[in-house]
């Protein structure tokens, strides 16, 4: 009897280390809803990377930049970062010549920021002249042409201001700066593309500039 409980002893601990063996090796069970293989698909993983976590940069490619209601082609060797702050829809930093510049993407809403004439003189504003004549006399805009919708397109030269800062830190003067800002409407408002950065590099990334307006559209 004794000797017949010690055989269904081992047998039962058998059993278990087999079972035990057999869940670590088995593949988890598919979740409600998912893949049973558990790994994204690339339509999954695109989706994911069209914006970078908080704190990563990721190099944008050409791939399509889907920003609510509009859609654009982003520049190859554009690098899509984090916005800054919560006024910043969109931001990239822009390789040059001359030093990094930055593309940074504003949307309002309906009824909020302005048309595009006042905010051409605004950013016009941003610029001091060597000879101390208005920025906003010197500044030329016009229509881009084979748009999808209409774009502006508005530049400038002189020491750039570096725009709104802080109420205790003075602005940062920044000479040889050059601003290209383009301004498409939107169904319900207009999108302000702002570029600005060392001229040599402005200049130098025009055309992908003008490239990358003359691609939006309505979003799907």
């Amino acid at each position: 009897m004794k000797h017949g409980m010690r055989v269904s002893v081992l047998a039962m601990a058998a059993a278990i280390a087999w079972t035990v063996g057999c869940s670590r090796n088995s593949a988890p069970p598919p979740a409600a809803g998912g893949d049973s293989s558990g790994v994204e698909t690339g339509e999954q993983m695109r989706d994911a990377r069209v914006l970078p976590l908080p704190g990563e940069t990721a190099t944008a490619g050409t791939q399509q930049m889907h920003s609510g209601p509009l859609v654009w082609e982003v520049p190859e060797d554009w690098v899509v970062e984090q916005p800054a702050s919560g006024m910043r829809h969109a931001q990239y930093r822009v390789p040059g010549p001359g030093g990094p510049g930055e593309c940074v993407v504003f949307y309002f809403g309906p009824g909020r920021g302005g048309d595009a004439a006042s905010n051409a003189a605004r950013w016009a504003g941003q610029f001091r002249q060597p000879d101390g004549s208005p920025s906003v006399e010197r500044m030329q805009m016009s229509e881009l042409t084979e748009t999808k919708m209409p774009v502006r397109i508005v530049e400038v030269t002189g020491t750039y201001d570096g725009g709104m800062t802080m109420m205790d830190e003075p602005a940062e003067q920044n000479a040889g700066y050059m601003l290209l800002g383009g301004i498409a409407e939107g169904g319900d408002a207009p999108w302000f593309f702002k570029f600005t950065g060392p001229e040599t590099t402005v200049r130098s990334q025009r055309a992908a500039f003008e490239t990358m307006m003359r691609s939006i559209r309505p979003g799907s």
